[in-house]
């Protein structure tokens, strides 16, 4: 049985927040890094510098929310479990 399942959950859903905000960054930016593709190498360097803190902040934000709710769900089925 499991002494400290408050801690397991909480700790679960923050690993799995921050993963989650990494990989969400990770995915927007290089989604919003699409649109700069088409323009000459001086405006494809301004294009991405301009995009890169939105995307990164809005996927971050995304990700983090996701990742926290299902890695709290995720931490309460391994809790609840433990406990039958």
């Amino acid at each position: 049985m499991t002494k400290h399942p408050v801690l397991i959950c909480t700790f679960l859903a923050l690993t799995s927040g921050f993963f989650g905000g990494y990989i969400g960054g990770q995915i927007t930016l290089m989604a919003h890094s699409q649109k700069c593709q088409n323009q000459p190498w001086g405006l494809q360097q301004m294009c991405q510098a301009w995009m890169t803190p939105g995307a990164t902040w809005q996927g971050s934000t995304r990700g983090i929310w996701t990742g926290t709710i299902l890695g709290a769900v995720a931490g309460g089925l391994v809790i609840r479990e433990n406990r039958h």
